[in-house]
């Protein structure tokens, strides 16, 4: 019989309900307003009173609503049919929705329930199976779904029976498993599974090892986020997050993404429903959104449901990468969540921390962030999730809670600054202040070492010391005037902007700019590297800037060249010779010696 009850209190979204039997902690329960079911999940327990946090607005709730608890978590449906989808916090499919506004209470099916797949079986009768284990294989789109063994089941199972191919819908019994006890288990092409427990179904989870190229330079040559990987993004409003979101979906090396806009505005959720449709995909010449997941939680909807939406997509990226995908999830914004995570512990009256952020913030960050990662499944294939978030300090505030707990649970730090957006050098990932801790890891700097080059991580370093020496010219040329600093200032000032303009910016609208390829990556950074060496003479700093302008456009024309095409050779040879102009003769003939 399931435990039932009665509201007590109501202060917005945070409900007290007096409870007649047993409740646990994260139980959903719904609330009766005059027959629509408010559903509510369980966030703290007091003797005979639960509080829960409301998933709906309580406009006109008032005590004495009875509740019914339903004795499991929050979950989701996992099956075939979620590529595509746009979901809400709950995974309430939206297109399946009638009206401009959501209604009250109106919870549609995750997964269309009488569409037919064409499942092809993949285990035998009488095959000893676990958890996650595949059974079978659906084409979903352009990726093989693959039909597991139910998460929830414990230890081993042998396959009893199984069904031949054919067209069976996800709620039809495709295959039948017995326990050690001979007690039987339908198993379908759907399953569920709670979104606040990680899926473990996997032998072992090691450190990332290799990067994921994303196509994006300042990413991948100056701080690379490794597959299974985590990352984050802050920056203040206009500083191009959504396109630098964007460029990373479609060029990074993942065979799925799912987007989760957790509390954003809602013009900017729109933005993602008509532009992800619009984008091309690079990797299989379609359209990006075949092999897309949207989560969708604006600003205006209920405080509780962005917790629930980031919990949401971890959990569908956790089902994929359990098929053996390398799957990227992308979150827009964390700190909508966080102010979310705020608001409820102040209904709570919970001791606040820094800014009445909750004072366990960072363990739940990291948490969260923790279920990222590269894994090898029991039959040994591999899959990951690598995860990239979005913050939004107030005021552009990289030192405010939630940045700072974000920081200590991502690994990689991409900093956006508004003095870089404002001068349109974009993307605005600030070099000195962004960071990749995996560039310290062995197993990476061994990886990058055979995919690219032995010395690839020291020239790397070479160029951010190149460009961190070349701010600190510039403030000086700034203070003391162009005149009053040797000319040595200028020529360090000009070769960071080399740097600058020609590996850190790029355009995102060029189709052949727009995407980078660690190989083209490789041949610029030494094409630069040997132009940051090299001795250059000049009479007075006018010539400096000057020439270095010239060389700047130079060498962003060749960006927008096919790589090794005729037309780049050509611009490679001009590029010689421009050189020859200022270079010393010293130099030069060591060069033509060597």
């Amino acid at each position: 019989m399931s435990t039932k009850g009665k509201v007590t209190g109501i202060i917005a979204n945070l409900v007290t309900i007096e409870v007649d039997g047993p409740v646990a902690q994260n139980e959903i329960c719904h609330i009766d307003l005059k027959g629509i079911k408010l559903m509510a999940e369980v966030i703290k327990i007091s003797g005979k009173n639960a509080y829960v946090q409301v998933f709906e607005s309580t406009r006109g709730l008032y005590v004495g609503c009875t509740a019914e608890f339903t004795g499991h978590m929050l979950e989701v449906t996992l099956g075939p049919g979620m590529l595509s989808k746009n979901y809400d916090g709950l995974q309430s499919d939206l297109d399946a929705m009638d009206g401009v506004f959501l209604k009250r209470g109106d919870y549609t099916q995750a997964l269309d329930q009488s569409k037919k797949w064409g499942f092809t079986p993949l285990a035998k009768v009488g095959d000893t199976v676990s958890a996650a284990a595949w059974l079978g294989t659906v084409k979903e789109g352009w990726i093989d779904h693959r039909i597991m063994v139910p998460f929830r089941l414990e230890g081993n199972y042998t396959v009893k029976s199984i069904v031949g191919a054919g067209d069976y819908t996800v709620t039809e019994t495709v295959a039948v498993l017995a326990d050690a006890n001979g007690n039987e288990h339908n198993v379908s092409m759907s399953m569920k599974w709670p979104v606040k427990v990680e899926v473990k179904g996997y032998k072992n989870k090691p450190r990332p090892f290799k990067i994921m190229e994303t196509g994006i330079r300042t990413i991948d040559t100056f701080n690379p986020i490794a597959e299974g990987g985590t990352g984050f993004i802050p920056g203040p409003f206009g500083c191009g997050k959504t396109v630098l979101q964007h460029a990373i979906s479609k060029n990074a090396e993942a065979d799925l993404i799912i987007v989760v806009a957790c509390g954003e505005r809602a013009n900017e959720v729109v933005e993602i429903f008509t532009e992800f449709p619009a984008l091309d995909d690079p990797r299989t010449g379609r359209k990006l959104i075949e092999r897309t997941i949207i989560i969708c939680n604006t600003s205006n909807m209920p405080v509780a449901a962005r917790e629930a939406s980031v919990y949401t997509g971890m959990t569908i990226a956790e089902y994929y990468r359990m098929m053996g995908l390398k799957v990227l999830l992308l979150a827009d914004s964390t700190s909508r969540w966080a102010q979310a995570l705020r608001e409820m512990s102040n209904r709570m009256e919970e001791l606040p921390g820094p800014d009445a952020f909750p004072m366990d913030l960072p363990a739940v960050v990291a948490n969260f962030y923790s279920r990222a990662g590269f894994v090898y499944l029991n039959n040994g294939e591999t899959g990951s999730i690598t995860f990239i978030g979005t913050v939004s300090p107030a005021g552009g505030n990289l030192k405010e809670p939630v940045t700072e707990s974000t920081k200590k649970a991502a690994r990689c730090f991409f900093a956006l600054s508004q003095n870089r957006a404002d001068s349109k050098r974009y993307p605005a990932v600030d070099p000195i202040d962004s960071y990749s801790k995996y560039l310290e890891y062995d197993e990476v700097i061994e990886y990058l070492g055979k995919v690219i080059e032995p010395e690839w991580v020291n020239k790397v370093l070479t160029l951010k010391d190149i460009l961190l020496r070349g701010t600190e010219a510039r403030g000086q040329i700034n203070i003391l005037g162009d005149d009053s600093v040797p000319l040595d200032y200028h020529i360090l000032y000009n070769k960071a902007e080399v740097i600058d303009f020609v590996i850190l910016q790029q355009d995102a609208f060029d189709k052949t700019d727009c995407s980078t390829p660690l190989d083209r990556q490789q041949h610029v950074v030494n094409t630069v590297l040997d132009i940051c060496n090299a001795k250059f003479v000049f009479d007075g700093f006018e010539e400096i800037g000057i020439y270095f302008k010239r060389l700047i456009n130079h060498l962003r024309q060749m960006n927008y060249q096919t790589f090794k095409s005729d037309k780049f050779n050509e611009l490679e040879r001009q590029l010689k010779d421009l050189l020859a102009e200022r270079v010393s003769e010293t130099q030069a003939q060591a060069a033509q010696a060597s």
